[in-house]
């Protein structure tokens, strides 16, 4: 069974850096992508961050891009999201996941993945 699982959030300023891990483990190969995705209560969950392994791509939101980086281990089994310049509007529950199959990570980022984590909170305010 594969489990996912997100650790990092937390509570921090306008202007701060956190930075999100994802571990993964029970998967026998690689998967062939993986990402972040956040959601507010109420709104529509967004694919913020992934990463393409067989379509080695990577894709960012307009909402974070040039803010967050997303970057794996030599296992590729654990991933990251680097956060910085955060903003109130970043405000919101975070979530890895992962899935198989063939796409781009801008592909992968619109889609239901397969694999979630339960989620890591991350709240920005003053």
């Amino acid at each position: 069974q594969i489990h996912v699982v997100e650790s990092g959030g937390g509570a921090v300023q306008p202007g701060d850096s956190l930075r999100l891990s994802c571990e993964t483990s029970g998967a026998v190969l690689p998967f062939s992508a993986v990402g972040w995705f956040r959601q507010v209560p109420g709104k529509e969950r967004e694919g913020i961050s992934c990463l393409g392994y067989i379509v080695n791509s990577t894709y960012y939101s307009d909402s974070v891009k040039g803010r967050f980086t997303i970057s794996k281990d030599n296992t590729e089994m654990t991933w990251y999201l680097q956060m910085n310049n955060l903003i109130p509007e970043d405000t919101a529950i975070y979530y890895c996941a992962a899935a198989n199959g063939v796409g781009t990570a801008s592909y992968f980022c619109h889609s239901d993945m397969q694999f979630w984590g339960k989620g890591t909170l991350v709240t920005v305010s003053s």
